[in-house]
Parts: structure tokens; C-alpha cells; sequence
């Protein structure tokens, strides 16, 4: 062969010679070289959660359920119940795996002195885990930034970020089409559509370090564009706290972005009461399941983050009564706002119209025994 770099090749060699090595060693214990990482960090990190477990080994969640789940049915892990928390799950080792645990070490160690050979090993495992923090941090944020639709960008709001100095950057692409929606271009994206800028938005917040506390995250729907997180790191590497706005469409992004802490305040629209709320999102009410909205509402009440909820109230589209189901939904200990609907001339489906004052007021009275926290957001009259 030509004397010339092969570092794919030589990346590939070493990552299947090492699971070889290990399913072959670890063949008494009929566990394969896949579920080896998942028994180590369980082992090191007991307690942990499944969540936790996916984003520690930045393995995807179905590989890493169906390893947990071998796991568990070998007889080395079991999943117990959060005596805080019945809805969370966590991990940890059985006696079992505690009497091959040395095995398994020793088996690691071996490894790592037969590579080790002839070899600086101390200076290659610090150069392998500078290339590794280049990989997560650098590598798929270089391609991914280019594909990012940015659709607006508002440079200094007070209202965005309850109690901070914040600019909001509005991502293109909606997965509802809310008729009340003032942003009809970031759903209905027109054919000449031009996108910011990635590179300007990221200077301007360079520039505004120290003069602005944080960035709203808005849309359009954020956790629709698959690129999001890199932006995310993007920002927070400059010092940014991070709100992200969202229609709780997408639970298991919502997740993963939280319990990687990459934001840190979550604002969530409820838009209605059960019943009526595929006609608020535009959608079709006999195909429409309102699971995933659940979901992530009631991830957001347990995972601990700074988060509030929220509903644009709209005359044609809100009593008192939905209102009142929308607070015994979120509960009595939630941070909740009501927002007067405003008509921006860009709206989706022009003919809504708003609440008074004076009637926003009223409606928030309705609901305040339900959410004594609720709040007036926006709130105008005329």
C-alpha cells in the first residue's frame, strides 16, 4: 500500500480488534463486547437513569434500552422504581455482576497494556481524548450549523426571558399550524425565503457578550430542526444562559436537551383544554394524539429545570372553562402565564381577536385557586 495516512482505517481496525478481544474474553459470561460499556458505566454511576445512560455513552436510546434490557434479563442489572419519584427508573448492579466485576476490569487493564506497547500510551490516551472532545463539540456542529434555518432574530427583549436581558432567535419550521399564529413565515415558509445568517447571529451574540444575560431559543417549533443542540453549545460556550420555547411535540428531544444541560429554562405552550386542542393547533382532530404533549409537560414537572407554561388566549378560541381544565392539567405548584393574542398583520388565519384587559384579568381569576401563580403576560388595551 501507498505510504499515506489512514486514520479511518486505523480507527476502524482498533474499534473492531477491541470487540473482538472482548467477546471473546467475556464469552464465560455470555456478555458481548455492546453491553460492556452500558455494565461499566451502571457499575460506576449506580442510580442511574436510562436517560442519564444514553447521553453518558452517546449511544442511541434504542441500542441502549435493548443492552439494558439484555442486562437485566442476564441477571446484572435491575431497574428499581424512585422511591421520590414513581415515574423514573433507575439502574443498578446485582450481586452478580459484583463477583465478575474484577474479572472484567482485569480484562480491560490486559487490553490496555497489549495496545500499549512500544507506545508514549499516557500521551496517546491524552491526544485520543482532545480528539474525542474535538468529535462531541466540533465535528458535528461544523456540518450541522450549515444546514440550520435561522428565520428571524430579535436583538434586545425583556419580555422573552423573565428576569433577564435576552435576545430571541427564531428557528424556521413548525410541526402545527396554529391559525392564530403570528408568525405565518416560519411555518408557511415562502419559496424565496431568505435565512439569516448563522455566522452573523453568532457574532452579533459575541459582540453582546456582557450586555445581554441570555437567548431565547423560539420558532417555529426549535426541536424540529435535528441540528438545534450544536447551535445550543454554540451559544453557551459564550457564556449565554439558554431558554428554550417549545410546543411539547417532540418529548425525547425535549429530554435529551435538558438532561444533557444545554438549556436552562423551558418555556412550553399548552395551547388548549384536551378536547379542543387539535383545532387550536390546526390540525385534524380524528388523527391527533395529544401523548406527546403529555409527555413532555410531564417531563418538565419532574426533571427539575426552571420551566414554565403558557397559553395565548384567544376570544374565539378560549372560555373560562377551557381555561380552568388547562390549570388542573398542569396543577397548582406550576409557574403559568396567559397571553393576550395579538394580531401582528402576519398571522395564519386572519378574524381572531383579542381579550381586554380588563377580561384577561377576569379569566385570570377564574383559574387563580387552580394556579395561584398565574400570571398576566402582554397584556394591552385597545
Amino acid at each position: 500500500m501507498a505510504d499515506q495516512s489512514n486514520f479511518l482505517l486505523n480507527l476502524s481496525v482498533l474499534y473492531r480488534n477491541t470487540q473482538k478481544y472482548f467477546d471473546r474474553a467475556l464469552i464465560p459470561y455470555d456478555i458481548g463486547s455492546g453491553q460492556l460499556i452500558f455494565l461499566l458505566c451502571i457499575n460506576e454511576n449506580e442510580g442511574i437513569t436510562m436517560q442519564e445512560l444514553t447521553s453518558l455513552s452517546e449511544v442511541d436510546k434504542g441500542t441502549t434500552t435493548k443492552s439494558v434490557q439484555r442486562l437485566i434479563d442476564q441477571g446484572y442489572v435491575q431497574s428499581r422504581t424512585d422511591e421520590k419519584d414513581h415515574r423514573v427508573k433507575r439502574l443498578y448492579t446485582t450481586d452478580k455482576a459484583g463477583a465478575i466485576m474484577v474479572d472484567v476490569y482485569e480484562f480491560r487493564n490486559r487490553m490496555r497494556s497489549i495496545l500499549a506497547e512500544d507506545v508514549d500510551f499516557k500521551t496517546f490516551e491524552q491526544v485520543l481524548a482532545k480528539v474525542t472532545d474535538n468529535a462531541r463539540g466540533k465535528l458535528l456542529a461544523e456540518n450541522d450549523l450549515r444546514g440550520l434555518k435561522i428565520g428571524g432574530l430579535q436583538k434586545m427583549t425583556l419580555l422573552d426571558y423573565p428576569g433577564k436581558a435576552a435576545c430571541t432567535v427564531f428557528l424556521s419550521g413548525c410541526n402545527f399550524k396554529c391559525p392564530f399564529c403570528h408568525n405565518r413565515e416560519l411555518v408557511f415558509i415562502p419559496e424565496r425565503y431568505e435565512y439569516f445568517d448563522v455566522d452573523d447571529v453568532l457574532r452579533y451574540l459575541e459582540k453582546r457578550k456582557g450586555l445581554l444575560d441570555g437567548v431565547c431559543i423560539s420558532g417555529g417549533e426549535p426541536l424540529l430542526q435535528e441540528n438545534l443542540q450544536p447551535l445550543v453549545e454554540k451559544i453557551r460556550s459564550m457564556g449565554y444562559l439558554v431558554k428554550l420555547d417549545t410546543n411539547g411535540g417532540y418529548p425525547d428531544r425535549l429530554k435529551d436537551i435538558v438532561n444533557k444541560g444545554l438549556v436552562d429554562y423551558v418555556a412550553m405552550d399548552i395551547k388548549n383544554s384536551p378536547e379542543k386542542y387539535a383545532v387550536t393547533l390546526g390540525m385534524n382532530p380524528e388523527t391527533f394524539r395529544l401523548d406527546a404533549i403529555r409527555e413532555s409537560a410531564e417531563f418538565l414537572k419532574s426533571c427539575g429545570i426552571e420551566h414554565e407554561f403558557r397559553t395565548t388566549v384567544v376570544r374565539e378560541l378560549h372560555t373560562a372553562d377551557d381555561l380552568k381544565q388547562i390549570a388542573e392539567w398542569i396543577g397548582p405548584n406550576e409557574t403559568y402565564y396567559l397571553q393576550q393574542y395579538m394580531d401582528s398583520g402576519n398571522v395564519i388565519q386572519p378574524g381572531f381577536s383579542a381579550y381586554s384587559a380588563s377580561e384577561m384579568e377576569e379569566l385570570r381569576q377564574q383559574i387563580i385557586d387552580l394556579v395561584p401563580s398565574v400570571t398576566l403576560r402582554g397584556v394591552k388595551e385597545g
